[in-house]
């Protein structure tokens, strides 16, 4: 029977990241990798990159090989020339080599995507089915699939001219205003598809640190030494703490930087995507469209209801809303994991 120390060792082997560069054309990607099993690939959405998935990707590590990258033009996946027009063809097939490259003997992979990125997973479906067992797409904001799709395009135009006249803060306000729910109810917060304004808070606020850095309780008669001591492990986990938060924050910071880029040359070609819906209503049993609980009301979730209902996929409810990734990792993780299971 392996003692605890060994099953430590396991558990942090397990979580532990290993990452690469894969070149591809147009661009050199960066990923990481945690865990042994079967492949799972997490996408990224918005402006957001590997990091949006740490937490979530250790949760997943004890059953997967969780893999997660930057996508082309964003952190450390450089483009080899000026940035340009993305389309969802050429970021589903970056997907399509991570997995030809990373998944155990060839079998096929699991693939998560949310927002933007749920559009490349259903491309990545529709192009390349036999790569794939299952394919989770959490509110993919296709506006073809409205009501008045040209509602929807206007949305996200309006964003791209904001940012290229006045910037980044006055697009993420347009966003906002655009896409609150009628009646303004909500306020929207489309703008953290990027998973930068939770990730950011969580980053800024004050980390609690369990008492680390408390004062000390009546020692009971203990001696200079032991008191010493104990005021140095309290000091190295508060210097722990600290450097889990600046991590965080520098993270939070790297992904905030590809906002110009997701503003630009992503949001608009991506929303604006007509998915081939003959080919994803063959591959429909291998699709599952997430919908967030708090997050019915708005434009992603109405969209990947009505993708759903044309193609005769399943759909599954997770916690939290548009992000509910990084609301709570650990609750939106648990229902992945029921979900790819399932």
């Amino acid at each position: 029977m392996p003692t605890t120390d060994a099953t430590t060792e396991a558990a942090t082997a397990a979580t532990a990241v290993r990452t690469g560069r894969l070149e591809a054309p147009g661009a050199t990607l960066h990923y990481e990798v945690r865990g042994r099993g079967p492949l799972l690939v997490m996408m990224p959405g918005g402006s957001a990159d590997a990091g949006i998935y740490d937490t979530l990707a250790a949760e997943l590590a004890d059953r997967w090989t969780v893999v997660a990258f930057d996508p082309r033009g964003y952190s450390r996946s450089t483009l080899h020339g000026p940035a340009g027009e993305q389309l969802p063809g050429a970021h589903s097939e970056d997907i399509a080599r991570l997995i030809e490259l990373l998944s155990p003997g060839g079998a096929p992979a699991a693939v998560f995507g949310s927002s933007s990125s749920a559009i490349v997973a259903l491309e990545l479906l529709s192009r390349r089915p036999g790569l794939v067992g299952r394919v989770v797409a959490h509110e993919p904001p296709l506006v073809e699939l409205l009501p008045d799709p040209a509602a929807g395009r206007a949305v996200f135009a309006a964003v791209r001219e904001s940012f290229l006249r006045d910037g980044v803060e006055a697009a993420m306000a347009t966003m906002a205003a655009g896409l609150a729910p009628e009646g303004g109810a909500g306020g929207g917060r489309y703008e953290v598809a990027t998973g930068a304004d939770e990730e950011s808070r969580a980053a800024t606020e004050p980390v609690e640190d369990g008492g680390a850095t408390a004062p000390p309780e009546e020692s009971g008669g203990a001696s200079e030494a032991e008191a010493e001591a104990e005021a140095q492990n309290g000091a190295g986990a508060g210097a722990e703490v600290d450097a889990v938060a600046e991590a965080e924050a520098a993270t939070v910071r790297r992904m905030m930087a590809n906002l110009p880029v997701f503003l630009e040359h992503v949001l608009c070609s991506f929303s604006g995507h007509a998915p081939d819906l003959d080919a994803l209503r063959a591959a429909a049993p291998k699709l599952v469209v997430g919908v967030g609980r708090d997050s019915r009301a708005l434009l992603p979730a109405v969209a990947a209801e009505r993708l759903a209902q044309r193609v005769g996929s399943a759909t599954a409810e997770f916690p939290g809303g548009h992000v509910g990734l990084t609301e709570d990792p650990v609750a939106f993780g648990a229902r992945l994991r029921e979900v790819l299971l399932g």
